[in-house]
């Protein structure tokens, strides 16, 4: 069993922190500025190009949402999805920071609210994919795989 103190403390401090700058986090589907969403996943990502306003609406209704956001103007700056029963298990998917915010923390502040968010659940495992942001998940104290070999998948259409 993996120890998730280091975590807990983390995510505390980072949110804590984050009190005091110009961004706030928020787990409120509400405020999801869908058009931007679904121009970032669309037109930005390597995992979902093309991916239609119709199919991100549709997973953004099928998932639990979180965002940051510049606090004087209430601009999205960065977005990602929980497909979770909220018991058990999630899968952590669609996380993306604005390009021209990127570097100040956004995605760690991200990220800590998510956990923050998910704690009272209690969830046994959070899953997640990343090609390029291993370093900023490891901080939160995800790992590869302990035993990959179980996993399996099955792709019938490109992941739009």
């Amino acid at each position: 069993m993996r120890s998730r103190g280091h975590a807990a403390l983390n995510c505390t401090k980072l949110l804590d922190e984050a009190m005091d700058t110009q961004y706030r986090f928020s787990g409120n589907t509400a405020e999801i500025d869908r058009e931007r969403v679904h121009r970032w996943i669309s037109e930005q990502t390597y995992w979902a190009p093309g991916r239609s306003r119709a199919r991100q609406d549709a997973a953004i209704d099928g998932s639990r949402n979180f965002g940051v956001y510049d606090s004087a103007s209430n601009r999205q700056v960065a977005y990602a999805r929980m497909v979770t029963n909220g018991v058990t298990f999630a899968w952590l998917c669609d996380a993306f920071v604005d390009p021209d915010v990127r570097g100040h923390g956004i995605g760690a502040m991200l990220i800590a609210g998510i956990v923050e968010n998910c704690r009272p659940l209690g969830l046994r495992r959070i899953a997640l994919s990343t090609s390029d942001a291993h370093g900023l998940y490891a901080k939160f104290d995800f790992t590869p795989l302990a035993t990959s070999e179980s996993w399996m998948e099955r792709l019938d259409q490109p992941n739009s």
